[in-house]
């Protein structure tokens, strides 16, 4: 019989190592902190959504957020997509509705260099009309998160 215990003994410490490499390498992914464990959970449900903020070229501000910027920016152009605008639209806001192509018939005329808050009474709209001045060449566009709706929960002033 065959002395079978070096090719063991070797296979045995082989098989050791992959385990613990494994073992390693999962420990490493883990997050380690409750930050890291928002994180991650944010991370996974913005894979599960639409593309990020550095992807589209906009960026969506909460209503507090909006309203520092509106106050912060006098010459901030805020443009309303939506067709809903006489029913009630933010103070300063001028219309622009995406659907009927009013948005882009007005892009050529607009300054590509000022800074842009776009909001509707829907995402669709409102996403629609951030990506469309971003694929213009626009640079600073923000997008009201939660529209019309949100900015009114928080208590703003609108115009009716």
């Amino acid at each position: 019989m065959k002395n079978h215990t070096l090719p063991m003994l070797i296979l045995l410490i082989t098989a050791t190592a992959g385990i613990g490499y494994f073992v390693w390498q999962q420990q490493k992914a883990k997050p380690t902190t409750m930050m890291d464990v928002a994180t991650e959970q944010k991370i996974e449900q913005a894979a599960d959504q639409q593309p990020s903020e550095a992807q589209v070229g906009y960026v969506d501000l909460a209503p507090a957020e909006a309203k520092k910027l509106i106050e912060q920016n006098p010459d901030l152009i805020i443009i309303d997509v939506s067709p809903k605008y006489n029913q009630g639209h933010l103070p300063g806001s001028i219309n622009y509705y995406v659907g009927d192509g009013s948005l882009d018939r007005a892009i050529p005329n607009l300054n590509q260099e000022a800074t842009y808050l776009v909001y509707c009474h829907v995402d669709s709209a409102s996403i629609a009309g951030a990506k469309k001045l971003v694929e213009a060449g626009f640079k600073n566009v923000y997008r009201l998160k939660g529209n019309y709706a949100a900015w009114v929960e928080a208590g703003y002033e609108v115009v009716k």
